[in-house]
């Protein structure tokens, strides 16, 4: 194994309108204690890869420095560090982002999505995974099957999102489920929700995105600007675009007792309708990406309940990671990876 590797690097100055990205040599990490070195065979592009790109920052996390994007990997175990003893060399494995601190209190609650100390690729001043190794904890490197392909493997984080906006929306058995957004979580919070049981109608303001409603488990769609005058009629209603008008109009539709899920990011405030709340008893709940996901992802997957890699609408490599961040706005695209 040779002793560098290839980094693809986001940088300043933003104030021209977005980063730039360069790609770069670095030293190949070492393995400590109980951790791996993993060769990363793919990564999805997020939609915070590309706010980081176009903006430098999200809320309070600021780029202030150079930065390797990319939280979606998947990869070929390497090397291990010393007291690794579950995984082994040549395994392929999902590598779960976020690792909080072990003994802290949401973490020994169960919760450990929500510890505030908790280090997430790409989030500043963590490094991401565009880049052709990393290193990372063995206890968040999942082992998947030959079944699930490198870019399946890699797409087990969205899923994990979507699977934590159907266990806090508590989408059951014939529950009346809207989904807005048919983005990558959008569809796959919709497909979640159907193998849940639930009833899924999916919206979007881009009608093309549709066309893959009744693959994702939707079995009702409309595009967002043609809105039926309905009343209210949903159990759960799951917003995946993050906007203020499709979390208002989601919110109208929801029958008494009726549960709204905020999973998309993107208006830090809205004015919330609380006559509406108080008077339907309405329960509103974010979510925070997720938490113990990764065995239910693996086993969708692995079982082809959910077809990551039908979201996969273009493959880009290091070098070309810039359009790879860019690619979303394009008609028809769903989904862009980088393979390192």
């Amino acid at each position: 194994m040779t002793t560098s590797m290839k980094v693809a690097v986001l940088s300043g100055p933003f104030d021209a309108g977005h980063g730039s990205v360069h790609v770069e040599d670095r030293p190949i990490p070492v393995p400590g204690p109980k951790e791996v070195l993993v060769r990363i065979k793919s990564v999805g592009v997020c939609g915070s890869d590309t706010h980081y790109y176009r903006h430098g920052r999200i809320g309070n996390y600021l780029v202030d420095r150079p930065l390797v994007l990319g939280h979606e990997p998947s990869g070929v175990i390497v090397a291990l560090g010393p007291g690794v003893l579950n995984l082994a060399t040549g395994q392929r494995v999902s590598l779960e982002p976020g690792v909080p601190e072990p003994l802290s209190s949401q973490t020994l609650a169960g919760r450990y999505n929500l510890d505030p100390g908790v280090r997430f690729f790409a989030t500043p001043p963590v490094d991401g995974v565009f880049a052709e190794y990393a290193v990372h904890p063995a206890a968040f490197c999942h082992p998947v099957p030959d079944s699930v392909s490198d870019d399946a493997a890699a797409l087990l984080e969205p899923l994990s999102v979507a699977i934590a906006a159907g266990r806090a929306g508590k989408v059951g058995l014939g529950d009346k489920v809207l989904v807005a957004g048919a983005g990558p979580i959008g569809l796959l919070a919709a497909k979640v929700a159907q193998l849940a049981g639930g009833v899924v109608t999916l919206t979007d303001v881009r009608a093309e995105r549709l066309e893959l409603a009744a693959h994702y488990g939707a079995s009702h769609s409309y595009p967002a600007r043609a809105a039926p005058a309905t009343g209210p009629e949903f159990d759960v209603f799951i917003d995946a675009t993050g906007a203020e008008p499709a979390v208002l109009d989601g919110l109208a539709r929801l029958a008494p007792r009726g549960r709204c899920v905020l999973v998309g990011m993107g208006a830090d405030t809205i004015a919330l309708p609380v006559q509406l709340v108080q008077g339907r008893e309405l329960v509103i709940t974010g979510t925070f990406r997720y938490a113990n996901t990764w065995p239910a992802a693996i086993e969708l997957a692995a079982s082809s309940a959910v077809d990551l890699d039908g979201l996969v609408t273009s493959v880009h490599g290091l070098d070309d990671v810039e359009a790879a961040l860019t690619v979303g706005a394009t008609p028809g695209a769903l989904k862009a990876v980088v393979h390192p």
